[in-house]
Formats: C-alpha cells, sequence, structure tokens
C-alpha cells in the first residue's frame, strides 16, 4: 500500500519555522542548564551540607533521591507529553522543580533535605525529555542537528561549570542557595515558555497505563538501588541485593507482558521492531555505562595525584567540554547540508573508545597538559555521538511518538550511568585497595566507597603519599581499561545503524521510513 509522503514546507512557512525556533530555543536551553546544573552544584555543597544538617549516614540519599526520581518519570513524561501535549506538561515540570528546589534550600533535617529532593527530582524527568521532544516536534529532522548541538553545548558548559559554581556559592553565601539559584533561572525559563511557545493541539482522548508505568518504575528503582548499594551499603552478596535482583527482573518480566496488552502503553513495545530505534537504545546505554561510569572517578585523580584544588579540578576538564562542542556544532551542521548521519556514532564511539584507551595509561608523572590532551580525543568522540543518538531516536518513530522515543532513550543513557558507577566504582575500589594492602599494609586510608580524601593525602609522608598516589593511577587506569569493551561494543553496534532519510518537515513524519520492512526485525 501506498504512503503519502510528507509534503514540503514552502520557502515562508520554513522561514517562519526557523524564526519560531530561534525564540524558543534559549528558553529550552535555559531549562537544560537547570536540570544540569543542580546533578552538579549540589555535590560540591555536600560537606557542608553535612557539617549543618548532620546525617552523614544517609547523605547518599541526598544524591540517590533525585536520581531514583528522575529516572523513574523520564518515560513517563514522555508518554504524557505525547497524549497531553508537551508545553503544559513541560511549563508543569518546570514548576514541581522549582518547588522542590525552594524546599530543598528550607529543609532543616537531612531527612527533609531527601524528601524534597525527591520532588526535585520528579520535575527534573520532565526537563531534559520536554526540552528534546518539543525541540523534536518543531524542527524537521534535517534541521534538528544543528539545534541539538547548542543544546549540547549547553550541556557540557554546565557540566564544566557546575562544581565551580557550586564552590562559589557554598564559600560566598550558604549550601541552601544552591538550590535557590534555581529560582530566577527557573522563573525566567517558565515565564519566557509561557509566553512564547506554540505547539501544535494534541488529541483529547486517553487511557494512562498507570500498572505499566508502576512496573516500569519498580524494575527502575530496584535497579538504581542495587548500583547505588552494592558494594558500598551492602555486599554483592548479600541478600537485601540479590532480593533487589530478583525484584528487578520479575517487575521487567511484568512489565513486557503488561505492556503487550495496554492500549496506550507507557513505552510502546512496537517501537523496539524497528531496529534503528533498539540499536540506539542499546546505544545509548553503552554510552552512559562508559562515560558515567568512568569519568565519575577523575577528580580524585586530578585533586590527588595532579594536586588540583576542587575548583581547579573543574577547570581541567575545559579541554574535553572544548571537544564537544566542537563536534556538537559540525555534527548539527553536517546532518543539516546532506541530511546523512549514519558515519557519526561510528567516528564518535571509535573516538570516544580512543579516549577511554589513552585515559587507561594515566599515571603519576603524567602532566595537566597530556592529561587535556586525553579529554579533547574523549571530548570530540563524545560530541559526534551523544547528540546524534536522539536525533536517530526520533528519526526512527512516528512524530506520535516523538516524546516517548526521546525520553526511552535518556532512559537507557541514565540506567546505564548508574549501572556503570556501581560497576566501575566496584573495580575501582578492587584494585584501589590491592595495591593499598600490598605497598601500605594496614595504613587503612580508605574511606566508605574505596574513597580517598583528598585532605587526608596531602596530610601524608612523602613516600607514602607516593604509593597512595600510584595505587590511585592503577585503580583510575582500570577503570577505564575495562570502560574499553563497551565502546568497542558501542562502536559495532553504530555499524548496524540503518541510514534513514532525515525528514525535511517536523510536521509531517515519513511513515514510510518508519515502517520500512528493512528496518523491522
Amino acid at each position: 500500500m501506498a504512503v503519502a509522503q510528507p509534503v514540503p514546507a514552502s520557502g515562508a512557512d520554513a522561514a517562519a519555522a526557523k524564526r519560531e525556533i530561534k525564540v524558543v530555543l534559549p528558553g529550552l536551553m535555559l531549562a537544560i542548564l537547570l536540570a544540569m546544573l543542580d546533578q552538579l552544584i549540589v555535590g560540591t555543597a555536600l560537606p557542608r551540607i553535612v557539617g549543618d544538617l548532620g546525617g552523614v549516614a544517609h547523605l547518599s540519599w541526598v544524591v540517590t533521591a533525585y536520581v531514583l526520581a528522575s529516572t523513574v518519570t523520564t518515560p513517563l513524561y514522555g508518554k504524557l507529553g505525547d497524549l497531553y501535549g508537551r508545553k503544559k506538561l513541560f511549563l508543569t515540570s518546570i514548576v514541581i522543580f522549582l518547588a522542590g528546589s525552594a524546599l530543598s534550600g528550607l529543609a532543616q533535617s537531612m531527612t527533609q533535605l531527601i524528601g524534597f529532593r525527591a520532588l526535585q527530582g520528579l520535575g527534573a524527568g520532565g526537563l531534559m525529555v520536554g526540552a528534546i521532544s518539543i525541540l523534536g516536534e518543531l524542527v524537521s529532522p534535517r534541521e534538528r542537528g544543528k539545534y541539538m548541538g547548542y543544546i549540547m553545548a549547553v550541556m557540557m558548559i554546565a557540566t564544566i561549570g557546575g562544581p565551580l559554581a557550586g564552590g562559589f556559592i557554598t564559600d560566598t553565601f550558604s549550601w541552601r542557595w544552591v538550590f535557590y539559584i534555581n529560582l530566577p533561572i527557573g522563573g525566567v525559563a517558565f515565564v519566557y515558555l509561557a509566553r512564547v511557545l506554540r505547539l501544535p493541539p494534541t488529541r483529547t482522548e486517553h487511557k494512562i497505563d498507570y500498572l505499566g508505568a508502576g512496573l516500569l518504575g519498580l524494575a527502575a528503582t530496584a535497579i538504581v538501588l542495587v548500583s547505588t548499594w552494592g558494594g558500598t551499603e551492602f555486599s554483592w552478596g548479600s541478600g537485601r541485593i540479590i532480593g533487589l535482583c530478583v525484584l528487578a527482573l520479575a517487575a521487567t518480566v511484568a512489565f513486557v507482558l503488561v505492556e503487550g496488552r495496554a492500549a496506550e502503553p507507557i513505552l510502546p513495545l512496537h517501537l523496539f521492531r524497528n531496529r534503528n530505534f533498539s540499536l540506539v537504545a542499546a546505544l545509548s546505554f553503552l554510552v552512559g555505562l562508559a562515560m558515567f561510569g568512568a569519568i565519575t572517578f577523575l577528580p580524585l585523580y586530578q585533586q590527588t595525584v595532579q594536586g588540583a584544588s576542587p575548583t581547579v579540578s573543574g577547570l581541567l576538564l575545559t579541554p574535553m567540554m572544548v571537544g564537544v562542542m566542537v563536534t556538537s556544532i559540525i555534527a548539527g551542521q553536517i546532518t543539516t547540508r546532506t541530511g546523512r548521519y549514519k558515519a557519526l556514532p561510528i567516528l564518535g564511539s571509535a573516538g570516544m573508545g580512543a579516549g577511554m584507551y589513552l585515559l587507561s595509561m594515566l599515571g603519576v608523572g603524567t602532566t595537566r597538559v597530556t592529561s587535556g590532551l586525553f579529554f579533547v580525543v574523549l571530548g570530540l568522540g563524545m560530541g559526534l555521538l551523544m547528540q546524534i543518538t536522539s536525533l536517530m531516536a526520533q528519526n526512527s518513530v512516528e512524530l506520535k511518538d516523538i516524546g516517548v522515543a526521546s525520553s526511552s532513550r535518556l532512559f537507557f543513557q541514565q540506567i546505564g550511568g548508574s549501572i556503570g558507577v556501581s560497576v566501575f566504582g566496584a573495580i575501582f575500589a578492587s584494585r584501589l585497595t590491592d595495591v593499598l594492602s600490598a605497598k601500605l599494609p594496614g595504613a587503612h586510608l580508605n574511606a566508605p566507597g574505596g574513597q580517598i580524601d583528598p585532605a587526608t593525602v596531602a596530610r601524608l609522608p612523602v613516600v607514602v603519599r607516593h604509593d597512595v598516589f600510584f595505587a590511585i593511577a592503577h585503580a583510575i587506569d582500570g577503570v577505564f581499561i575495562w570502560a574499553l569493551p563497551a565502546m568497542v561494543l558501542a562502536f559495532v553496534v553504530a555499524l548496524f545503524i540503518k541510514e534513514i532519510p532525515l525528514r525535511g518537515s517536523a510536521s509531517a513524519p515519513d511513515e514510510a521510513a518508519a515502517t520500512s520492512p528493512e528496518l523491522v526485525h
């Protein structure tokens, strides 16, 4: 049966669309900056928070509560946006996030702060998904790569600037302002988008898949808790961790069975019959696993072995940000001008793999210049790969599924990152402990979770300090060595991606491309 092809937009319509997205883009970038900064700023303030509120035993939950809430709600926001309209839901997520931020700043106990951080996470789950989905609705895939490059640049600025801003705010004002700073930024984004954002109306008959959402949330919660607690709070062989693994498996199986019969599934299984979408989901998981899992441990190396302060360690990652910004913009221009993108994830995964390999050679004598060059290579690969996964996911589905496709891709990346932090944390702690036990038996330098306090290391005698530096470098090398297979697998996955011609219209999806037999298992 013939399928109607999209009608190309007229020159006047295309010009109007470009003007519209240029007006809306600053608000979307502000919302993304809001979500990214919060995750990074809070980490810098945690020592001050504990000193004020106490409750050091529950410190990890300040982060875990936020991650859990945002991860679990990510797919839900995508589906609800497809059903009820993205503008309304996006603005609602900003309000929830700002309410959680204000209450977190007012918290008088660690228990209150954890609860308010969870509320904040409920809003954060819709910020990134909403911004990317709105972009997907306003801009054709052919043009979208250019704007995704700008968004990636904002994300990298937040990645580097977050720790710097967190340290400055905490030292200059109070840790409470780490949360209060969200209010003016979020308020401006809300008012701006409420006035300028115009989206086409959506259908009004809905049936929410509450059971599927609950099962997906249960599975994601169990996976995140295993990743957070395994090897730190509880041993991997403990009854609690094994029980959570069983729960995650059972909830996942039940979710698949329920989704197959749901009228409007929260995560439509038919998306995974599309080869490209399945490959993009796998690629996002592997990138999240390798990138977030490995890079998490770099600041410890920089602040101990390389002797950088927390502020300077953030600045030392600037070369990576530059690399990401350069290739993100280049990749966006390539997809806009040529409509082609297959080579980008292949080159990106190869570049990230090369960066991981170079970083596996970090040692006690590695200079900041050398490590900076390694970061550039990693950043160049990240810029080619990360933004294109969103574009491929959206271009593989019909317009009505853009929201859930975007949220699903982000969901797999978050789950991959959570698992990566846990797995690589165990590898880091094991290698660190082995070297310290051999070189400094009975020193008891390890803090909970296999970390070493840079201030403690700085006070050690020179000979002992060198042994500790060697142990940390050895542990860091192991993390990147084990991250390499994930990037090799990502490279292989990228080879199998089918290049679907990028649609030239945001309002008329190329259903023929989305349902081509070549793309279905």
